[in-house]
Order: structure tokens, then C-alpha cells, then sequence
């Protein structure tokens, strides 16, 4: 079979949409950090678990037609389709638990890091796809930057990450210990751990529902039925919680208009995307695409929030910029 130029060229054309989906998605999804700035006293995990619970259920639903057609590819893929489902549920709640412990600023680092070099690692154990010296410095130029972003933000607040311990005086129904220096150090360590679990966890659902869709299921069909599955688990967790102890997700029509943008834009419309762009963008470059996430935060923090970043924060969101451009730079014949 001849490959011919219009081929190639229909080929790079398709790439070139699914890594401007996979941007646009790391768009939506680096404007949560602003919007949870607006809620008032919520533990982080509810409000994970009501935006990635609702944005799963709502994939579903709209994936319904497809998911049918595809039915017995799913059932044959069941094994895949739960994995790819605990992996959703873990991480929401691995994340946000890692910034609650750690700190927002080495929480996000730790995840966003782990994510791309977790897809590459598995996508070389479990697939067939070859990494490219491009996506290696890539990853190194994108690393490089979200640690100066990290840097520079913690040296704009003089150096304190605020964690659970730091605010177990304000009355969060999570925190633990009055504040000591070893206790401190476990909560980060454990951060740190929570964030690693984050980003194995998302890139483990990104090759998943990846190497479904390579397998013939529908892309809308695997995405939704992966955070669907999850969907349900993360909603009757949380409605348990809610009941038992946080009730506070929708308290005021703050809080609630909070919740309701970090479903249906965030979680919704950003993942709809995603798995758009999945179809035809390897799960280490996806992965490696959404470093846009933290310089979209960054941004809308100074503009909105009103917060200050460094030098060195500047720094680094400029080679975030150049490791998207190497990757959605036009690849040559």
C-alpha cells in the first residue's frame, strides 16, 4: 500500500487538531486554581470529586450512542475499562490531597512532572510507540519551567508553602498536628508521594483510553465510559461525605457557582476535548502538551488574583512556551 503526499499531509493535519485540543482542555483545566479561589471553606476533595464525578457522568451521558455501538468492544474491554476507571477515581483525589499536604506550588509540580514521564515509561512498556529527541527536550525545557514557576512563586510568598499543618488553625476539617517541624515534614513527604500517584494515575488513564480507541472503540465511547464508571464512584463517595462531614459544597451561591463551572467547563467541555485530541496524539505528548496548564493558572492568578510572581516564575512559564512550540510546530515531510 502507497502512502501518498495528501496522505501525509491529511495525517499532520489531524495531529495538528488533537494537540490544539489537548491545549485548548489544559486551557480550561488552568483556570480551577482561580476558580477554587472563590470558594469559601471547602475541603478540596469535595470539590474534586463534584467536578470530576458530575464532568464523568455527563461525558457518559452524552457518549451513550456511542458506548452502545461499541458495547461489546467495552465488555471485551472490561479489564481496561475498570482500570482505566480507578485510575480516574484516584486521581482527583490524589492531587488535590498532594497541594492540601505539600503545598499548592510542589503538589502541582510534583503531579505535572510525574505525568509525562509516567506516559513515556508506560507507553515504552506497554505500547509501541518510539519517543523522539524533540520530546525529550521537550520534557526537559517543560520540567525545567514548571520547577522555576514553583520557585518563583514560593519565593514571592517568602519561602512558606502553606500545607495542612500551616492551616489547621483556621478551622480546616482536614488538618491534623499543631504545626511541628517533623510533622510538617510527613505531611509533605506524603504530598510528595500523593502527587507522584496523581500523575502515574493520569497518565495511566490517558494510555488507556488511548489504546482503546487504537482497539476500535469510539473515542467519545471510551472516554465516557471510563469517567462515567468513575463518575458514579466519585458521587456516591462524595454524597457520603457531604452527609458525614463536609456539607459545605454548596453553602453559599459562591461556593455553588464554583462547583458547578469546575464540572461542566474544567471536567466537562475540557475533557471532551482531551479525548478528542487523544485520538490521534500519543499519551506522552498529550501528557507533555498540558504543562500549558500551570502557565494558564499563573497568568490568571497575577491578572485576577492579584498575586506576584518572580523573575525566576517568568522565567520558566517562557520555556513552558518554548517546549509547546516544539511540540506543535508543523513536523516536516
Amino acid at each position: 500500500m502507497t502512502t501518498t503526499r495528501s496522505d501525509i499531509a491529511a495525517s499532520s493535519r489531524s495531529t495538528d487538531m488533537g494537540s490544539l485540543a489537548v491545549l485548548f482542555a489544559a486551557l480550561l483545566w488552568g483556570t480551577t486554581g482561580t476558580a477554587a479561589h472563590f470558594n469559601q471553606d471547602v475541603s478540596p476533595l469535595a470539590t474534586g470529586a463534584f467536578a470530576m464525578g458530575i464532568g464523568g457522568l455527563l461525558q457518559a451521558m452524552i457518549a451513550r450512542p456511542n458506548i452502545m455501538g461499541c458495547l461489546s468492544l467495552l465488555l471485551a474491554q472490561k479489564r481496561w475499562v475498570l482500570l482505566g476507571a480507578v485510575c480516574v477515581v484516584i486521581y482527583p483525589l490524589a492531587f488535590y490531597s498532594s497541594m492540601h499536604l505539600a503545598g499548592v506550588a510542589i503538589g502541582t509540580v510534583i503531579t505535572i512532572a510525574t505525568a509525562p514521564l509516567a506516559a513515556a515509561i508506560l507507553e515504552r512498556l506497554f505500547g509501541h510507540h518510539r519517543l523522539t529527541l524533540s520530546w525529550y527536550l521537550s520534557l526537559a525545557l517543560g520540567i525545567a519551567g514548571v520547577v522555576m514557576m514553583a520557585m518563583g512563586e514560593t519565593a514571592t510568598h517568602g519561602g512558606d508553602i502553606p500545607t495542612v499543618s500551616a492551616v489547621s488553625a483556621g478551622g480546616d476539617p482536614m488538618a491534623t498536628g499543631s504545626g511541628s517541624v517533623p510533622d510538617a515534614d510527613w505531611q509533605r513527604l506524603t504530598g510528595i508521594l500523593l502527587g507522584i500517584i496523581a500523575g502515574t494515575t493520569y497518565a495511566a488513564y490517558s494510555l488507556i483510553a488511548r489504546r482503546m480507541m487504537d482497539h476500535g472503540t469510539h473515542a467519545r465511547a471510551a472516554m465516557g465510559s471510563l469517567f462515567g464508571v468513575a463518575g458514579i464512584a466519585l458521587i456516591a463517595g462524595l454524597g457520603l461525605s457531604m452527609l458525614m462531614a463536609d456539607p459545605r459544597l454548596f453553602a453559599t451561591p459562591g461556593n455553588t457557582s464554583v462547583a458547578l463551572y469546575m464540572a461542566l467547563v474544567p471536567m466537562f467541555l475540557g475533557y471532551i476535548a482531551f479525548g478528542y485530541g487523544l485520538k490521534t496524539v500519543a499519551a506522552s505528548k498529550a501528557t507533555l502538551l498540558t504543562l500549558f496548564e500551570p502557565l494558564v493558572a499563573a497568568l490568571l492568578a497575577v491578572t485576577i488574583v492579584g498575586e506576584h510572581i518572580a523573575p525566576l516564575g517568568w522565567l520558566g512559564m517562557a520555556l513552558i512556551a518554548v517546549c509547546l512550540v516544539i511540540q506543535v510546530r508543523p513536523a516536516t515531510a
